[in-house]
């Protein structure tokens, strides 16, 4: 069964663009319905409790990122095992390691419309770091790193008009990208900031803690 996008966002209360430009349109649902779904005599927001809250955020950055519940909780645990190690802020290193993802890199260069679709353009091998096609995801780049599109995949119909859409997109300061060559590069670490979480990372943290 596919995914309801609109219908997690109007579940959140909030938007989280995961349909990518639709998102941005008067198209959006949760502009017309920004009401939990369900019968509409029960579509009030009751106050939930602390952990109600706790989960709510949690559920929030995890479909941002587009994860699954496992792998964001492996995450999220890594951090806390490393806490007491005279480290940044939790909430700082948690963000750097999920933006720093290779799906979440294709998105933010605007070589894909939403984390979803540049996850599985990832998985069908549509991109090279480095020189290397890689498949995974979830693969950490740093630093230096550079991102290609492969040269077999460059006359895909989901690229052929990307090159005008590169031109007119403004990637984060971490990331530098050359839209006539269509190669991005880290040159930075992501922010907190910038990076905009949907969710009190913090509360997160205490979910996870219980």
């Amino acid at each position: 069964m596919p995914i309801n996008h609109c219908k997690i966002c109007r579940q959140q209360g909030q938007k989280l663009f995961l349909k990518g430009e639709r998102c941005l349109s008067p198209k959006c649902v949760f502009i017309k319905r920004p009401t939990p779904p369900g019968p509409k005599g029960k579509r009030r927001r009751r106050q939930l409790s602390e952990y109600g809250r706790e989960l709510r955020q949690k559920q929030g950055l995890k479909r941002w990122y587009n994860l699954g519940e496992q792998q964001f909780k492996n995450y999220v645990k890594k951090i806390l095992g490393r806490r007491g190690q005279n480290l940044k802020d939790p909430a700082i290193l948690l963000i750097q390691v999920l933006e720093k993802r290779l799906d979440n890199i294709v998105f933010r260069l605007g070589f894909a419309k939403s984390r979803a679709q540049a996850r599985q353009m990832v998985s069908h091998g549509y991109f090279m770091v480095n020189g290397k096609s890689t498949k995974i995801p979830s693969f950490q780049l740093k630093k230096n790193d550079t991102l290609q599109i492969r040269i077999s995949k460059s006359q895909k119909t989901m690229l052929q008009n990307l090159k005008p859409l590169l031109k007119k997109q403004t990637p984060p300061v971490w990331l530098m990208l050359d839209a006539e060559k269509m190669e991005g590069k880290v040159i930075g670490e992501p922010t907190l900031e910038e990076a905009a979480p949907p969710a009190e990372i913090p509360t997160v943290f205490e979910f996870y803690s219980r």
